[in-house]
Formats: C-alpha cells, structure tokens, sequence
C-alpha cells in the first residue's frame, strides 16, 4: 500500500465519490464569473466540469493510523439515506465500505471517528441501515462530534433543520451513535494523541473544526470546509452558499490558510478531487498553489 507518511502518521484518502455538485453561481453566489474563467485551466478538469460551469468536488474521508489506531476523518454521505433537502444523495448505493476494506480496514476496525462538522455529506456513514434501524457502523469507534453542531443541527433545538440540506441527518446519522454510547461532544480543542490535534473552525457551521498533524519535521491541517475550491486561495473573502457565518467563516479560512503558509504545512481540504493535497504559499492578501501531493485513493 502506497501511504503518504506524515512523520509517524500514515494517510490514505477513502473515496465514496466525486464529480460536479452545483454550478459556480450557486455555489459561490459572490465570485463574479469572470474569476472562474480567469482560472480554468488550472481548474479543469478536477475541480471545474469542462463541458459546464458546473463544480466538481470529492466526497471522501482520511484514513489516518496514529499511534496503533485507524482514525477516521469524516464519513460522505452514506447508503439508503433519505434526504429531502439533498434529493440527488437520496438512497445510494456505493461502495465505500469496498473501498475502505481496499485499504486494508473492516468497520471493527476502526478506533476512532472524527467529524469536522455535521454537514450531511460529513457524518452518512457515522450509520448503516440493519434490519430496517440505523446502527453505528463502526461499532468499536468513539465518534468525536464538535458540541457547537450537535447542538445546532438537532431539529428539537433548530426548527429551521426542516427543509434544509440536513433534514433526516441528525435522525439517521448521529442520533443512533449517541444512543449508542459512542458519542464524545468537544469544545474549543482536542488532543487526539501526540500527533494529532482538533481545533475549532467556526463559520462554515457553528461548531465546525479542522485537525492538525504536527509529527517529526511535518506539519499537516485536515482542513474541513474552510474551503471547497482552490479558487478560494485567490479569493479567500469567498464563501459557499453554504457557510452559517459568512464573516467568521471569511476570517477562519484567511487565519488557517495564513497558518498552513508560514509551517509549510500540508494542506487536505475534505472535498478536493484528482490531486487531493497542496501546499501553499502566502501573497499578499492572497494564496497560492506552491504543489500538489497526490494521495493513493481507494
């Protein structure tokens, strides 16, 4: 197995699937079209669909070994879900737990379960459906699940959960884990281990967060959905449509961009596809691609 090895961390990405998502006007409401075009060739075919102004992004999650243990960093969307506000996720059926055996790790396995947020696409396989209930996939795994969003996206606390992309999510993907036992609720930050650290995201979602890997000489951030296109490092003041907190998701993004830069540290979005991994550089109030780390996917 082809491993990217971070100082005594190994990581391998586990794809549940990619291609285009929404178009760029959708997506990024304020990033003005001709920015898009500016970049495209730099941006098709692995981020931007080249017959269509439509986006593309990966779902997937970081499979991490640390000190003896099979971390998971985020889990897609999931099988058999039914999603009224994400019609288009409603009811797959992929092959991520292939993939997952693929790299060597069967859902027993796992130790540990890291979502950077709550998002949907972020917590699907937290569950699987048996017997007609939603059971925790990885039965031995303690899911770490930021407090701020868990607070957030239960419809008894939000009733704006209704009709949005989350509807269902709360019931079928995080509720169970927590019945369960399995559930730890954070706050602020979290040492994983002497490698690995949680550290609040906020903006993108109240409680989302992003995990630091400092081990040996490298340095490396899992950077959840600070940002969801490279063109963000040019125009880092852009948000999603789909940020809570359009002005601390804004200032978030430009702190953890800014911190990546001067430690040389790797940066792994959730959702880039094709060449998964960057480093990058600061210029002036902007970022730039300095290289790509491609990373074996299964």
């Amino acid at each position: 197995m082809n491993e990217l090895k971070l100082g005594d961390v190994t990581t391998v990405r586990i794809e549940e699937m990619h291609g285009p998502v929404m178009s760029t006007d959708q997506f990024f409401p304020d990033l003005p079209a001709e920015a898009w075009q500016e970049h495209r060739a730099d941006l098709v075919p692995d981020h931007l669909d080249a017959g269509s102004a439509m986006v593309n992004s990966a779902f997937q999650t970081w499979l991490l070994r640390s000190e003896g243990r099979v971390i998971l960093i985020d889990t897609g969307i999931g099988n058999d879900k039914t999603l009224p506000g994400a019609a288009y996720w409603s009811n797959l059926k992929l092959g991520y737990l292939g993939h997952l055996a693929g790299a060597g790790v069967r859902p027993e396995d796992v130790d540990l379960v890291i979502n950077t947020h709550l998002h949907v696409d972020h917590v699907g396989w937290n569950t699987r459906l048996a017997d007609g209930a939603w059971v925790p996939t990885f039965r031995n795994a303690t899911y770490l699940m930021p407090k701020a969003d868990f607070e957030f996206f239960d419809p008894a606390n939000n009733p704006s959960i209704a009709g949005g992309v989350n509807e269902n999510v709360f019931e079928a993907s995080i509720a169970p884990v927590h019945a369960a036992g399995q559930v730890r609720l954070w706050e602020h930050s979290h040492t994983i281990d002497a490698n690995l650290r949680l550290e609040a995201a906020p903006g993108h979602t109240p409680g989302s967060s992003v995990v630091k890997l400092a081990s040996g000489d490298d340095r490396a951030l899992f950077a959840g959905d600070i940002l969801h296109t490279p063109l963000q490092l040019t125009y880092p003041e852009h948000n999603s449509c789909f940020c809570e907190d359009p002005a601390q998701a804004r200032a978030t993004r430009r702190r953890l961009l800014g911190w990546a830069a001067d430690e040389r540290a790797l940066l792994l979005p959730a959702h880039f596809s094709g060449h998964s991994a960057l480093e990058i550089e600061q210029r002036g109030a902007a970022f730039a691609v300095k290289g790509w780390a491609p990373i074996t996917r299964y």
